[in-house]
């Protein structure tokens, strides 16, 4: 056999959402920081993110991971993340999914009842606590990034629609937030091709009205995302407390919904609703997709980024590992670099 590349991969899912995550075969990529290596990869190893995602060896709703070594003085191992459009800052899903191979291969040793590990993403260190139990990973939960408001209640005229009332908030990546009643929309998978359409027109519309910039990273992407948000329920929690549960449809580029309730997009939620006075630090939060899955997240404190007040999030779901495998490439086949077919792969709005 010959063959041009031979990347080793994990695939494995976050409460629906699907994450490769490769953990060999790339080789050395420069940079000191993992955010440095993201950048050296994005501008000259892009063939493999197509590769990877792309058809015929990956699918609009596949993300991918690299696993690389991290200079950080804390962290255990680094992890760039690939998505269909875009290379973002931070992912709760792929970390999840990151933690849960690297602990049930060996590749980091797993401590039962709990295994503590820090992971460099290109948002920064990241501080996993992973429940496990017989050689399983049964639980994650991960303190993200610090999550802020950029803007509350603006104004944007979206083309087709009218006048909409949205909120921009980062968690990792930048969501434009919708009530999803106040836009004419039902959280349910019957309404998955509406929600794509209108969750892509919304997001082009507040990403060229609404001005956004990373104050201490301007190199991280702007409104990338929509999420379409359900009403908040106050429900006992696990343990007798108050609960607020929600449920959530995030849209992301270049148009298909998030099988989780999307780890950054929680972690932003997280930051709107304690700056709308909803959350308080602590309060347990149940974040739902519409496939029914969760993640439970809480504000474990407060702090600023520049101008914004912002709060620290920490979100906990579980992991799946579905197969091991090797992805080839042929130097004969016509596809080196993959290809893309019609929607949802169709060209932004």
């Amino acid at each position: 056999m010959r063959f041009s590349r031979l990347l080793n991969v994990v695939d494995a899912h976050a409460e629906g959402e699907f994450g490769k995550v490769v953990v060999g075969g790339v080789g050395h990529v420069p940079g000191d920081t993992i955010f440095e290596k993201m950048l050296h990869f994005s501008r000259h190893q892009d063939q493999l993110r197509k590769l990877l995602l792309c058809e015929p060896r990956g699918a609009v709703w596949h993300n991918a991971n690299v696993v690389l070594p991290s200079n950080h003085p804390e962290a255990d191992m680094g992890y760039i993340i690939l998505e269909s459009t875009e290379y973002p800052a931070m992912s709760g899903s792929n970390t999840m999914c990151v933690a849960t191979v690297l602990l049930e291969t060996g590749m980091l040793p797993m401590t039962e009842p709990v295994t503590r590990v820090v992971l460099e993403s290109p948002a920064g260190p990241i501080r996993v606590e992973a429940t496990c139990s017989n050689g399983k990973v049964e639980r994650v939960k991960l303190v993200n990034q610090p999550a802020f408001v950029y803007h509350r209640d603006a104004k944007i005229d979206v083309p087709g629609v009218g006048v909409l009332s949205v909120d921009i908030a980062y968690g990792g990546m930048t969501f434009a937030f919708v009530d999803a009643e106040s836009a004419g929309i039902t959280l349910d998978v019957s309404q998955e091709a509406t929600l794509y359409e209108l969750g892509q027109r919304i997001k082009k519309a507040a990403a060229e009205q609404l001005e956004v910039a990373h104050p201490e990273n301007p190199l991280i992407p702007g409104i990338t995302n929509t999420s379409f948000t359900g009403p908040l329920l106050h429900e006992e929690g696990p343990d007798g407390e108050d609960m607020v549960r929600s449920v959530n449809a995030v849209i992301v580029s270049p148009g298909r919904l998030d099988r989780s309730p999307c780890g950054t997009g929680t972690s932003a939620r997280l930051a709107l609703l304690h700056a709308r006075g909803e959350l308080r630090p602590g309060q347990l939060f149940r974040h739902e997709s519409i496939i029914g899955s969760r993640f439970d997240a809480r504000i474990e404190g407060v702090t600023t980024v520049g101008p914004y007040h912002a709060v620290i999030p920490s979100i906990s779901g579980r992991a799946w590992i579905t197969s091991l495998n090797q992805l080839v490439l042929d130097p004969t086949d016509p596809f080196q670099e993959g290809f893309v077919v019609g929607r949802p792969w169709a060209p932004e709005y």
